[in-house]
């Protein structure tokens, strides 16, 4: 395939689809995680989960770097531009992660903070050495696609000696998310959500490799199949998956072969294990507290770490009380299961993490997929 409209074939779709229902064993049920948000996205658009059996089921994981973002973390970004004076730098879809005290980065900034939306860390840099006497943040999340930009721009700010910089690290990492859901009770517990597989991240491969997912495809066998974001791509992950399930085998398979190799982007990685470290512990959105998930800035480059720089006190926060992003994150609850859907959280106004970016379950059910939920009535 060269172009890209045929990785969006429906008559292929089709025929994938027609696959997978001759395959799947009529006498059991397949429950596949896809993790990454942009196969959400991707699965909510082009209709796939209706081109499925009834018996094989997608359930939507916690692989949105927004929806994951901790309410304690947005907090301390809006502390530095709302009361410490600072220029907080981030991207768009953060500003409006709702935060605490019915905050959000983008009402911080209608009360008077200066935080800017930019396209990259460079923009931020740019507006550090356009601004020598204010102190510039950039607020950086994202898993490990976005890591190596953030890496090198700490070593350029060492490099130019500009000491207005500084990152406020808020970089998760996909594997021990995995592992974390695989641990947890409710996973365990197969009437909950009875996990019998992986569809694996695709930009997040293309950097780490498909290696680090051997390992807990062989210690908790579930098998791992890692796709691109087209139509055709989830298709045929789905069909290889439920092969696997149904031979009795858990390894990882790369569908995406034509950007992902098994160790991925040398360059990129040594790059960020030069400048950052991981954490012992980092809280996530729905999950928790997961160990050696995130990571932070080495002490070589302390000077150009916000939280050693203002000396930042993380405190953790509970979400809205109605809001069910941290089950749906943990694929325990589906979008339409909570009570503010559609009605008081919408894109518009996102009472929870899941309806900000598009890449959020909610938000793609709510462009996408709440009126296949109206039950149609015979004239």
């Amino acid at each position: 395939m060269k172009y890209i409209d045929e990785y969006r074939d429906g008559k292929l779709g089709q025929q994938i689809a027609a696959r997978i229902a001759a395959e799947a064993d009529p006498a059991r049920s397949y429950s596949f995680m896809e993790f990454c948000g942009g196969h959400t996205h991707a699965i909510a658009r082009y209709g796939v989960t209706e081109l499925l059996p009834q018996n094989v089921r997608m359930v939507h994981g916690p692989g949105c770097p927004v929806c994951v973002l901790p309410i304690g973390r947005i907090d301390q970004a809006i502390e530095l531009a709302l009361r410490r004076g600072a220029i907080v730098t981030t991207y768009a879809d953060t500003l409006r992660v709702p935060a605490s005290g019915e905050l959000s980065m983008m009402r911080a900034k209608a009360r008077g903070a200066d935080i800017r939306m930019v396209y990259s860390v460079n923009d931020a840099l740019k507006i550090a050495r356009d601004n020598p006497a204010r102190e510039v943040v950039f607020f950086a999340i994202g898993f490990e696609t976005t890591t190596p930009p953030t890496a090198l721009a700490l070593q350029t700010a060492k490099r130019e000696a500009l000491q207005n910089f500084s990152v406020l690290c808020c970089h998760v990492l996909t594997p021990a998310a995995i592992t974390h859901i695989l641990e947890s009770s409710e996973v365990k517990d197969w009437h909950k959500v009875p996990l019998d597989g992986f569809v694996g991240p695709a930009h997040v491969s293309i950097l780490i490799g498909s290696r680090p997912y051997e390992g807990f495809a062989l210690q908790y066998q579930k098998p791992v199949v890692i796709a691109g974001f087209e139509p055709l791509d989830v298709l045929q992950a789905i069909l290889m998956l439920v092969r696997q399930v149904n031979e009795g085998r858990a390894v990882v398979e790369n569908e995406f072969i034509r950007a992902v190799t098994r160790d991925g982007n040398a360059a990129a990685i040594q790059v960020v294990a030069e400048v950052l470290e991981m954490r012992e512990s980092f809280e996530w959105r729905g999950l928790g507290e997961v160990p050696l998930s995130a990571l932070k800035i080495r002490p070589e480059y302390a000077a150009w770490d916000a939280e050693r720089k203002f000396d930042l006190q993380y405190r953790a926060v509970a979400d809205h009380k109605q809001c069910e992003c941290g089950a749906i994150l943990r694929g325990v609850k589906r979008p339409t299961d909570c009570k503010l859907f559609g009605s008081v959280c919408t894109p518009e106004s996102p009472m929870g993490s899941c309806m900000v970016s598009s890449e959020g379950a909610c938000a793609a059910h709510y462009s996408y997929g709440r009126f296949r939920d109206i039950p149609v009535v015979a004239a």
